[in-house]
């Protein structure tokens, strides 16, 4: 009997605790998926088709998750570490997405100077802050010490490479870019090869073919050299 009353009541008795379990392991995992811009910003990157605007906006969401941090450091609230935490997190996230379009943009040739400006004002202006709550090691440091460190790092890189001589850096994202190809195509069966090695000549041989049209001729006129057709 008493077997039995265990067989009926195990199952009530474990599903509550096997809810809180499984509730307690979905919090880290929607927190790991959290966007580091808004809605409203992702529309606005989006728009940015320009490496430039879009790296300017980048570097004033950045700005404002700084300002959000100082802040917050100012007023010794209870659950500000929370926020503190995600904003040091998504600005460093930020500072990377500006970091990979920069490096995009470099490998296509595109004038990088006005974004950079813009980096280097946001991580110049960034990193002391950072610096000061690092060394003013609040209470509640613990709990967003790993990002802070994270987005010291990530800042100093980035000041680095925007005040690098952009030819250098272009030459530096080409040879990475060179090297990763060479390790994907060694990575490739002889079947993944050859078809990339078709897709490549196909490409080649359209860029070829649009290269050698003919320019569209300008329709005949009466006009002489120099006269408009006002002038008539």
């Amino acid at each position: 009997m008493k077997n039995l009353l265990l067989r009926c009541c195990l199952p009530g008795l474990l599903l509550p605790g096997l809810l809180l379990v499984l509730g307690t392991c979905a919090v880290p995992l929607a927190a790991q998926h959290r966007d580091f811009l808004t809605a409203d910003e992702i529309d606005q990157i989006k728009e940015a088709q320009e490496p430039n605007a879009r790296i300017v906006l980048y570097a004033r969401f950045a700005k404002e998750r700084i300002d959000l941090v100082k802040s917050l450091m100012a007023k010794d609230k209870a659950g500000r570490s929370v926020l503190i935490h995600d904003a040091l997190d998504d600005y460093a996230k930020i500072i990377d997405a500006i970091d990979d379009v920069t490096d995009a943009a470099l490998s296509h040739k595109a004038d990088m100077k006005p974004g950079l400006k813009a980096v280097e004002s946001t991580t110049k202006e960034a990193l002391p802050i950072l610096q000061k709550v690092q060394d003013s090691h609040p209470k509640d440091f613990d709990r967003y010490e790993f990002v802070l460190r994270t987005a010291i790092e990530t800042s100093t890189d980035s000041l680095q490479a925007a005040q690098e001589d952009l030819g250098k850096r272009t030459q530096d994202v080409e040879a990475r870019e060179q090297k990763q190809r060479k390790a994907l195509e060694e990575s490739m069966t002889p079947v993944e090869r050859e078809a990339k090695q078709a897709d490549d000549k196909k490409a080649a041989d359209q860029a070829a073919a649009e290269a050698a049209k003919p320019a569209a001729k300008k329709p005949p006129t009466l006009l002489r050299p120099g006269e408009k057709k006002d002038q008539q």
